[in-house]
């Protein structure tokens, strides 16, 4: 009889990592054609239900015009850029009606209106936006006129774990999911701790990375 094999805690725990990331591979796959999807890949978004998919680039290009498909499936943009002279004040702030640092706002088809959301450790939570609140920010910043509706989301952070200066981007949509899933599932104690903090600020970093900077009224910044 061989002899018995010892296995280790750290051999078990490669095997263990070495099958969720192939179970993960084996799970990333086009929704509309089955494709294996690269790790960057495009997302659509359903405007009625607001649910994101991932699709292969192939079945991205039939989407590149708003109107592909009757408006049921709007391709999520990949651009973002920083507003680098945004106006807000804390007054107006204040009359967002934001109880925390940290949220975004985008254009909702389906509700006809502009909603805001902010993320916590529950998930995203909605904020009852105030309609003049948004006009007036809108008038200071013409640059969110051009929001594209439902893809497009103004993200703002004015705090973390130490003093920020505040930050203000227009963002694709998928961006703001993507935070909200890392506080959700980072997040520890009250205060969120060490790690959610870190990686928020790794987050807006690399939207940083390659992100053209604008002015407040849209123009682009050498």
């Amino acid at each position: 009889m061989p002899p018995a094999t010892l296995v280790t805690g750290s051999h078990l725990a490669r095997l263990a990592r070495r099958r969720i990331r192939a179970a993960a591979a084996a799970a990333e796959r086009c929704e509309l054609c089955a494709a294996p999807l690269a790790d960057r890949h495009r997302h659509l978004v359903d405007p009625d239900s607001g649910e994101v998919g991932c699709v292969c680039r192939p079945c991205a290009l039939l989407f590149d015009r708003r109107q592909a498909a009757g408006g049921r499936r709007l391709l999520v943009p990949e651009r973002a850029r920083r507003v680098a002279d945004f106006s807000l004040d804390d007054g107006l702030w204040d009359d967002l009606a934001i109880p925390v640092g940290l949220a975004y706002f985008y254009a909702c088809s389906r509700a006809g209106r502009v909603r805001a959301f902010y993320p916590g450790p529950m998930g995203a939570t909605e904020s009852l936006l105030g309609l003049e609140a948004w006009e007036e920010l809108e008038r200071e910043n013409p640059v969110l006129a051009a929001l594209e509706p439902d893809v497009e989301a103004l993200l703002v952070r004015r705090t973390g774990k130490e003093p920020v200066d505040p930050e203000y981007w227009i963002v694709p949509i998928d961006a703001c999911y993507r935070l909200v899933a890392l506080m959700r599932t980072r997040w520890r104690g009250l205060g969120g701790g060490r790690e959610v903090w870190q990686a928020i600020g790794d987050f807006f970093t690399e939207l940083g990375g390659g992100a053209a900077r604008v002015d407040r009224q849209g123009g682009r910044i050498p």
